[in-house]
């Protein structure tokens, strides 16, 4: 039987990292949330979706759950699935066997985000940053604690070890061989 394996946190956890380092470990099929995301994933305005309740089943990626469906069809030992919020989307809840939380602090993914953005090299990286530290003010960091602690109450593994991607993604696999 296939074991899904949800890799979860915030934006700038290192989930992305991980899942490459595990699906190479384990020489295994890997999907990443953001390869799903198009413009009607997320809610028109996250700021009052946040204040509604932040249910993250209403965040939407309907090409995700085909792909993880066509994925666990194939009959692979692991895949590894970067989704943010671990069980919590009824889309994909299901499919998923464990659910891992990168529960790192706030301020070292918000770093991870500043340097993301700016090496992109893009005439716009400054705006880019500027705005994304404007939302992160006005409401994404709430919204980053309130996700993260609904993952946090259904984990199978809660990893809060700050160290490179391949040292937890080594935690990772040592935990899943058991």
């Amino acid at each position: 039987m296939t074991k899904v394996i949800a890799i979860s946190g915030a934006s700038g956890a290192g989930k992305t990292s991980v899942v490459k380092a595990l699906s190479g470990y384990f020489a295994c099929p890997s999907l990443y949330f953001d390869d799903h995301v198009d413009s009607n994933t997320y809610p028109m305005n996250m700021k009052a979706w946040f204040e509604k309740g932040a249910d993250v089943s209403e965040i939407n990626t309907p090409t995700m759950a085909v792909s993880l469906r066509d994925l666990i069809a194939q009959q692979h030992s692991y895949i590894f699935v970067e989704e943010p919020f671990g069980r919590g989307r009824q889309s994909i809840a299901s499919m998923i066997t464990h659910v891992v939380l990168l529960d790192l602090p706030l301020e070292l993914c918000l770093c991870r985000m500043i340097r993301r953005n700016i090496g992109r090299n893009s005439s716009d990286s400054l705006n880019s940053v500027q705005s994304y530290l404007t939302h992160y003010e006005e409401y994404l960091r709430d919204i980053y604690i309130e996700t993260v602690n609904q993952v946090r109450s259904n984990s199978d593994l809660i990893v809060t070890d700050i160290q490179p991607a391949l040292a937890t993604a080594d935690a990772i696999a040592s935990w899943l061989k058991k």
